[in-house]
């Protein structure tokens, strides 16, 4: 009999970006745009990558370490409130492992010519897989890319 798990888990990240909200918001809604800035692992290959952004519509995003291990993030969104509020449950797998599964809200506040973006996820970890300090690293990366890919913008 396999012993199973689930460890439960929440962080939030509160950002000010250098762009409006409607810049910041488009970065998350757009395919093209999200695909530059969303990897945390610069020697990762993109192997897939598919966003139908609208409530009920679903991301997709797999990437492939060096050792040939691909990291599947499956998402679908459940509230879409434009330049305002995203928020969507995603399952993550490791090879033919799904590791987690997350509810993410984020709030996007204009302040004059920035946009303060709080993300909030509540994560459940199965079967010891994953650790919340390690996802909240990874989502930093993402997001300081993010901040990276608006400013060049």
């Amino acid at each position: 009999m396999t012993l199973r798990s689930a460890d439960h888990s929440s962080f939030v990240i509160e950002r000010r970006f250098s762009a409006p909200a409607a810049r910041v918001f488009a970065s998350w809604s757009n395919a093209e745009k999200k695909q530059r800035w969303f990897a945390c692992h610069d020697e990762w290959k993109l192997v897939e990558y598919q966003l139908d952004f609208r409530v009920y519509g679903t991301e997709e995003n797999a990437v492939k370490r060096p050792d040939g291990v691909v990291h599947r993030f499956r998402a679908q969104f459940l509230d879409i409130v434009p330049e305002q509020r995203i928020v969507f449950a995603y399952a993550m797998h490791v090879g033919d492992v799904r590791i987690s599964a997350s509810l993410v809200t984020i709030v996007f506040a204009d302040e004059g010519k920035s946009t303060r973006m709080t993300f909030t996820e509540q994560v459940v970890f199965f079967d010891g897989h994953g650790d919340v300090n390690e996802r909240r690293e990874g989502t930093e990366i993402g997001l300081e890319n993010l901040a990276t890919e608006l400013a060049r913008s």
